[in-house]
């Protein structure tokens, strides 16, 4: 006989087991589910009737989730965009524009891949492009080759925190709760603070470098800087104007209410195409581009919904076994309150992220917590959402997702998993070190690491541009029927403290 106390963690182990013995994700989470599926119904914890939440789940909350199709959109538009030649442009214009001052090329890649980020959505294809640009040139002006492979690294997985990250999507599907959601414009609203203050961050680090160690990221010299004046600053807006008008497509439709993002995905995939079709002169084959971009997004999808499957079959097993509740109470007894569990569930995700790809860390541990975080982070922010319970509880919801969005950017960095790394160790020349790649990216976790903790000290860095409603006034009834309905009863002494509501017999028409 198991107690049913020790069915979550057994879960747990198994799905470990499971993803050791070398199979898929997707497929460990199936198989881990229905196995323990078995036990459990040998056990008595839940019949065979139980198992038909699970279809259920699998065609209403994934099949016909409108949410999902916003994920082939932004993929489609990002796979456009990596070879339409917009980052070979802004790369070189940057690097002509900053190219005079000392780490004049890291600031360039630094603001590039911010707006490739803003624009693209996939990791990538932003790493991949930049380093096939930017890498040669670094190295042959003398960088520091260390700083060269870590800030290309850093500047590409910016893109999953920046909107329209396909992060910020599929935390926004996960993190609901009976209490309170995380939409997706609201996690977009969260995640441009954050978002800029990285940036800032790798921007002052390069300052400071090029400051301590000048020759690690000398200037251009000036023989190499062709272009200057009016024409430098044109060739610099022909990259930047359409970069604006589709993050305007994508992500100012969203904000200002026009567009759904499955809507707002299809009108960015439109204009990547657009964009690609009014460069196609310095595009080889157009035709060949659509058609990769169209495989690229198959897969992508494809794995998306199979790990989504599995996920859904783990946890409603889990849910019947009482996981949800042995998740709460082994996150709510933990010492520090709300602080010490969001110190504990960062580095739980952030250990996690060494094996575990953030799709798979979205879809299997984020649900499990959402609830807790509602619980112990709603309080904190009540004051500055005006005291509106509803309204605290979702802004935490995107407050914890913002803040694991960030952590969850150290999976593309950290050795020796960091899929980043191996980007950039599969188009870097034979001349760069597989040591260089490795001990370049650990300065730039660091600072990732540094943007989480600030998150958490400060939430008003996400919570700042969210929806702040009016505070919920609470008032003391009275009864507007009539004379007739009055009570002979002696009146007794209202409590002046007790809250006060207003309720009608009858609706107002």
């Amino acid at each position: 006989m198991i107690p049913l106390e020790w069915m979550p963690p057994f879960m747990f182990g198994g799905l470990i087991i499971f993803m050791l013995i070398g199979f898929p994700v997707a497929f460990s989470l199936m198989a881990a589910g229905l196995f323990f599926s078995v036990i459990a119904m040998s056990e008595g914890f839940f019949g065979m009737a139980f198992l038909q939440a699970i279809p259920q789940r699998i065609f209403g909350s994934v099949l016909a989730n409108d949410l999902l199709l916003a994920i082939p959109f932004f993929t489609f538009m990002g796979a456009i965009l990596e070879r339409c030649g917009l980052a070979e442009e802004m790369l070189d214009s940057m690097g002509q524009l900053f190219g005079r001052v000392r780490g004049g090329l890291g600031y360039s890649v630094i603001i590039v891949g911010f707006i490739l980020g803003a624009i693209t959505g996939t990791v990538a294809a932003q790493v991949i492009a930049m380093a096939m640009i930017s890498l040669p040139v670094m190295m042959r002006y003398g960088y520091n080759m260390r700083y060269a492979t870590g800030v290309l690294a850093a500047s590409g997985t910016i893109t999953q925190l920046v909107p329209p990250s396909l992060v910020l999507i599929v935390l926004a599907d996960q993190l609901k709760t009976q209490s309170g959601s995380a939409d997706v414009g609201s996690m977009y609203l969260g995640a441009w603070g954050p978002s800029l203050l990285q940036i800032a961050l790798f921007a002052l680090y390069t300052f400071f470098l090029a400051r301590i160690r000048p020759n690690d990221l000398p200037p251009v010299p000036e023989s190499a800087l062709t272009l200057k004046g009016w024409t430098l600053w044109k060739k610099c807006l022909m990259g930047i104007i359409p970069s604006a008008v589709l993050i305007f497509l994508v992500l100012g439709t969203i904000m200002t209410g026009i567009a759904t993002p499955t809507e707002s995905g299809a009108m960015g995939a439109m204009g990547a195409l657009l964009l690609a079709w009014l460069r196609r002169a310095s595009i080889p084959n157009l035709k060949g581009l659509v058609q990769e971009a169209y495989q690229n997004t198959m897969r992508i999808t494809a794995m998306v919904v199979f790990i989504l499957i599995g996920s859904t079959c783990f946890s409603v097993v889990f849910q019947g076994v009482d996981g949800g509740h042995w998740v709460e109470e082994l996150f709510s007894s933990l010492p520090g309150g709300w602080v010490g569990f969001l110190i504990v569930v960062n580095l739980f995700v952030f250990f996690l992220a060494f094996f575990l790809d953030f799709f798979e860390i979205a879809f299997i541990v984020v649900p499990m917590l959402a609830p807790v975080a509602v619980k112990l982070l709603s309080p904190v922010l009540l004051d500055s959402m005006n005291g509106n319970p509803q309204a605290a509880a979702s802004a935490a919801l995107v407050w914890f997702g913002v803040m694991l969005c960030v952590n969850m950017q150290t999976s593309f960095m950290h050795p020796p998993f960091g899929f980043a790394l191996f980007y950039l160790r599969g188009v870097a020349p034979k001349e760069v070190k597989s040591s260089d790649i490795y001990w370049g990216a650990l300065p730039w976790v660091g600072l990732q690491l540094i943007m989480v903790v600030l998150v958490m000290a400060f939430p008003a860095l996400v919570t700042t541009f969210l929806d702040k409603p009016a505070a919920v006034i609470q008032s003391q009834d009275f009864n507007f029927t009539g004379e007739e309905n009055k009570s002979d009863a002696p009146a007794n002494k209202v409590d002046e403290d007790a809250p006060v509501t207003f309720q009608l017999d009858k609706p107002v028409k």
